[in-house]
């Protein structure tokens, strides 16, 4: 279903966009791409005075706050390049916008942002970031279960996998909330204020 409707109170909630995450291959949007819209996004939330939440994710030097648990698809082993964990320069700035440090998937499980949101009456999000099918769709879905509208800028999120980014796309998120084009949800944004 394509985006109909901003509620009042709505927040734009960005997923990943740090220097670490930013700097490896994506498809089927470049990283630069991504963050051109999504600062497009957060810029037309600043302007309309509704909240902007920058969600990172970030580990302590030893690894003892990482997830746990047998995988076939292991977490990199090391310690993190300095500075991986920071937000690009284009978000950064804006002393109002929330700042959240996620150490999962998701952005709500283990942080504050669920309180963060409904303190300010948010009802509903829209989320961008990288990547589609990992963080993103881990934040819509948790979204959704917490009871908020969800709406996919479909344009401001990319992936390491395009099928991966379109299976997100085309199964997950239609049954989460609405998707639309970064254009689209600045343009009703613009409409609805």
């Amino acid at each position: 279903m394509p985006v109909t409707t901003l509620d009042e109170r709505t927040a734009l909630v960005v997923i990943d966009l740090q220097q670490g995450i930013v700097a490896a291959p994506r498809q089927p949007h470049s990283a630069a791409a991504v963050i051109e819209n999504s600062a497009a996004l957060a810029h037309a939330f600043r302007e309309h005075g509704l909240p902007v939440v920058l969600v990172r994710v970030s580990f302590a030097p030893d690894g003892a706050d990482q997830a746990k648990g047998r995988n076939e698809f292991p977490f990199p082993g090391g310690n993190p390049p300095e500075g991986w964990d920071r937000i690009v320069d284009d978000l950064t700035g804006h002393p109002e916008d929330i700042h959240v440090t996620k150490r999962n998937w998701g952005a709500f499980y283990g942080t504050d942002l669920d309180l963060q949101l409904r303190r300010r009456g948010i009802t509903q999000i829209v989320l961008v970031g990288i990547a589609t099918s990992i963080g993103v769709e881990s934040t819509a879905r948790a979204a959704h279960e917490h009871g908020y509208h969800v709406t996919l800028a479909v344009d401001a999120m990319t992936d390491s996998d395009a099928e991966a980014h379109q299976h997100s796309i085309s199964r997950i998120f239609p049954r989460l909330g609405e998707t639309g084009s970064t254009a689209e949800i600045v343009e009703l944004l613009a409409a609805t204020r």
